[in-house]
């Protein structure tokens, strides 16, 4: 029972066609507004403040750091997503290359990136909504507005909004993925013309001295804003867990990555560069709503309430994409055998696997309402990093196992562009923390007591190996 064991390619992609399973029925375009729909959340709405107090107006020099970092990324997961298109992403395609052990651990890693994600801008969905309700007069009861201690000095209890919207779309994603990537495309599209609109609005206050100093913490400061704003580029590689839902993989695959990723980088650092232009950048501390507060500097209010109302669009397709790849790792986790089998059984009628959705929805609906957002956060992007590396790594190892494999898509350059993912990835990774190093260590610590003690012996590779 060799914990190096690893799957055949040729069977995973056979299994991923086979009746009842996940229904193909995403194109390209789908694909696209699904990246757009993961990315532009929380990013541009929230991290845009807090990252130009790290670097200043250099921020956009940081969106374009954390891209490269992605885009090299990017080009590795499409060759594999072409090449395997069979849901789980990174965990599916480390356990064809690397081995069972670290696909597990790759697979709780992502377990953590995504569930922690969704609870995370759930919570930002929150705020951005009562903020938006305040407006307008209305108010929830304040022991129903946030998580225990995460408002001091007031009496907070649980996140209602935060865990309703968690359940809400976890019951969308239980109907059916073509129901939910229809109301995906809905929202993306009225968020993208919200970003659109400020871009319009504010290109035309800004003043050129407020980016003087360029950058005020130099380079240090550049890469930490860096490593901060990376979270703003999650996403687009839940795009690879629809690997079996999509019509033509082998295409449409990498046009919905890379075109996702393109799309996010152009709008972060316009939108970066335009918001340092107008306010100037040391006003941002302690501010949750940077986009809607440089509108507001400049006397916009009526712009600054669509902007609020396009963020609370924003982080809902973000929940909601995120929520779906995680489900999608638990199924293909739980086809493996690493987790109970019940995880990976498929509604007769709507094609999803049901109970992995609804458990994904109330267990980090609960975590959105019962933990402060800073907690929250700290996990995500080192979970991220080392998801992007291992694949990386997985490419080149996939080149040399198997230079026969038919590839749809080929990432240029390798082992150049695979080994640059991965030194811009621990680049990143060594700006974090030592508080998160920690934490993710004790994270993948439990993994491995998980794996010794239960996925090993039910593993259904290592069944047939007996």
């Amino acid at each position: 029972m060799s914990i190096f064991r690893t799957k055949n390619l040729d069977d995973m992609v056979a299994a991923s066609r086979k009746p009842g399973g996940l229904k193909k029925v995403l194109g390209p375009f789908d694909l696209v507004l699904m990246g757009i729909g993961a990315i532009v959340g929380t990013g541009i709405f929230v991290l845009t403040g807090t990252g130009a107090l790290t670097a200043g107006p250099a921020l956009t020099l940081s969106f374009v750091i954390a891209a490269l970092a992605c885009g090299f990324a990017a080009l590795c997961y499409a060759e594999f997503a072409s090449t395997v298109p069979v849901a789980g992403s990174i965990y599916t395609y480390s356990y064809a290359t690397l081995g069972e052990l670290v696909a597990w651990m790759i697979g709780w890693d992502l377990m953590l990136e995504y569930g922690l994600a969704a609870s995370a801008v759930a919570v930002g969905w929150s705020g951005y909504l009562q903020s938006l309700l305040a407006s307008y007069g209305f108010g929830l009861p304040t022991a129903l507005t946030a998580a225990p201690g995460a408002v001091p000095g007031a009496a907070t209890y649980f996140n209602l909004p935060a865990f309703v919207i968690m359940i809400v779309l976890a019951f969308m994603l239980s109907l059916g993925i073509r129901e939910s990537a229809r109301m995906n495309n809905v929202m993306v599209a009225i968020k993208v013309g919200v970003v659109l609109l400020f871009i319009a609005v504010g290109v035309g206050h800004v003043k050129p001295v407020n980016w003087q100093p360029f950058m005020p913490f130099g380079h240090t400061g550049v890469l930490s804003a860096a490593a901060l704003v990376f979270f703003a580029f999650i996403g687009f590689d839940a795009v690879t867990s629809a690997a079996e839902e999509v019509k033509r993989p082998e295409r449409d695959l990498p046009i919905g990555i890379i075109g996702s990723l393109a799309v996010c980088t152009i709008l972060y650092v316009v939108v970066s560069a335009i918001m340092t232009g107008i306010v100037p950048f040391q006003q941002f501390a302690g501010v949750d709503h940077p986009v809607s507060l440089a509108l507001k500097y400049a006397g916009e209010n009526w712009v600054a309430r669509f902007v609020d109302l396009g963020a609370i669009l924003g982080m809902t397709t973000v929940i909601l994409v995120m929520s779906y790849g995680q489900t999608r790792i638990i199924f293909a986790m739980s086809r493996d055998g690493l987790l109970p089998k019940r995880l990976s059984s498929i509604h007769p009628k709507h094609g999803t696997p049901w109970l992995a959705t609804w458990i994904v929805g109330i267990v980090f609906g609960l975590l959105a309402a019962l933990i402060p957002l800073n907690v929250l956060a700290e996990l995500i992007n080192i979970g991220t990093l080392a998801a992007f590396s291992l694949v990386s790594i997985a490419v080149i190892i996939l080149r040399k196992q198997r230079p026969d494999l038919h590839r749809a898509f080929r990432c240029p350059g390798v082992p150049v562009i695979p080994l640059l993912a991965v030194a811009f990835c621990v680049t990143l990774m060594a700006y974090l923390s030592w508080h998160t190093w920690l934490a993710f260590g004790i994270w993948l610590a439990i993994g491995l007591v998980i794996y010794f003690g239960y996925s090993r012996h039910h593993s259904v590779l290592g069944k047939q190996g007996r």
